[in-house]
């Protein structure tokens, strides 16, 4: 007799891995789309992207305040080393405190790939980021897909669905989703608002980090349901 883990209620696993199944499809789907159409440099989104980022850029030069903290944020709260850093620390938890060697393990995988596919896709798309006469700050290697976008919601993600997995009360999941979804976002907007990444290049990386995440956890589910 199948006795039901005292982390989650009760569920039909079936559905639940079909359904985890189907959200995994359609991400891969929508990543793979915007993937083939910056890839293809295809006009309305390049034209869509030039407007929005020249826009943003404007505001940057105007408001210098604002452009000071989103570097401060970008470079230093929302850093994917600062990411990674803190999933490590939660490695080293699961680890030590619960002896979750397997899911301590899984999660270091997960964030580990989910780097490597950010790097592979910046190699082979190599898309330029935008220049700038009166830059407001600078960044390294090709647009394509933000990593600072990616590696947030990698981390964000996996983060959150360890703490449900692991029945956290109403204030803390509260809390810890605000957390996740300022973070997600905020890096994101940080990145177009300092001219270093076209809007295309965020939109990338949620959702191939998105998709990262369903990934990871179909895995963890069917290795651990």
């Amino acid at each position: 007799m199948h006795t039901s883990s005292v982390d989650s209620p009760p569920r039909p696993e079936h559905r639940t891995t079909a359904g985890l199944a189907g959200l995994t499809g359609a991400l891969a789907l929508c990543s793979t789309l915007l993937l083939a159409l910056v890839a293809a440099r295809w006009s309305p989104l390049i034209d869509a992207d030039g407007e929005i980022a020249a826009t943003t850029h404007r505001w940057a030069v105007d408001e210098g305040g604002i452009t000071q903290a989103c570097r401060i944020l970008t470079d230093w709260v929302w850093d994917p080393w600062t990411m990674r850093l803190l999933c490590a620390g939660v490695v080293v938890w699961l680890v030590v405190r619960l002896a979750a060697r397997w899911t301590a393990l899984w999660l270091a995988a997960a964030v580990a790939l989910g780097t490597l596919l950010q790097q592979g896709l910046k190699a082979a798309v190599d898309r330029p980021r935008p220049v700038w006469p009166d830059p407001v700050d600078s960044a390294h290697y090709a647009a394509f897909p933000s990593g600072h976008a990616m590696t947030a919601t990698v981390v964000c993600g996996l983060l959150l669905w360890l703490l449900h997995r692991h029945g956290v009360g109403p204030a803390v999941w509260r809390a810890a989703v605000a957390v996740a979804v300022v973070s997600v976002v905020g890096v994101g907007l940080t990145r177009v608002w300092l001219g270093v990444h076209w809007p295309s290049d965020v939109v990338g990386g949620w959702l191939l980090g998105a998709t990262m995440v369903a990934v990871a956890v179909w895995v963890h589910r069917l290795r651990r349901p």
